[in-house]
């Protein structure tokens, strides 16, 4: 059984990735909490996910479902053993922090539970019925910084190696393209963007 994944990122869908590990491609679902995590990765960059794997008679193809912490996978867990909620019911529910889930079943807060896709006012009470007094660990879960920018260390890192790699320039000509050009431009948020005020920089 799989559990956790570590590789490139190949692909990047609406609910789904495809993850390259040791030369095999694995498609991964992935509730709307986790893919805004990877809003800042671009294809190829490498990522970690903690995997809980789904096969039964009722569902003979595999599902890979992902989660960037392995509180988030246990809170899953816990999640899918309400009654009518399967995996992929889950995976699609989980459109809000774990945290503020975990909180809402605990306050018996069935109308914030109904703004989970997919629930309704039975199935909010119960997930309540079910997992009230088992939620205070996942309440703690850390809140997490949405949109983080990657540092300005990868950031030029990503674009030295692309100078050197792929087109001809030293080592230590590449680095000072890039200083040059983060001096010149303090606001640059993305690979693409260095790369890009890198160019402007020579063609001046």
């Amino acid at each position: 059984m799989i559990g956790y994944l570590e590789g490139k990122l190949l692909k990047k869908e609406n609910d789904r990735i495809l993850l390259l590990t040791n030369h095999v491609g694995y498609e991964i679902m992935l509730p709307a909490i986790v893919m805004e995590t990877l809003n800042t990765r671009s294809i190829g960059d490498e990522i970690s996910l903690y995997i809980y794997f789904q096969q039964s008679e009722r569902q003979p193809k595999p599902v890979l479902i992902g989660f960037n912490l392995e509180i988030e996978k246990e809170f899953f867990q816990h999640f899918i053993s309400v009654e009518d909620i399967g995996p992929l019911k889950a995976v699609k529910a989980l459109c809000m922090p774990v945290r503020d889930i975990a909180r809402a079943i605990e306050s018996k807060d069935a109308a914030k539970l109904m703004q989970l896709k997919g629930i309704g006012n039975r199935t909010a009470h119960k997930i309540i019925a079910t997992l009230e007094g088992k939620m205070d660990k996942f309440a703690l879960i850390r809140k997490q910084e949405q949109n983080q920018e990657p540092a300005a260390e990868d950031l030029a890192q990503k674009v030295i190696n692309l100078l050197v790699s792929q087109l001809g320039y030293k080592l230590s000509e590449a680095k000072t393209m890039v200083a040059e050009a983060m001096k010149r431009n303090k606001s640059i948020s993305g690979p693409e963007e260095l790369f890009e005020e890198v160019y402007r920089g020579e063609a001046s």
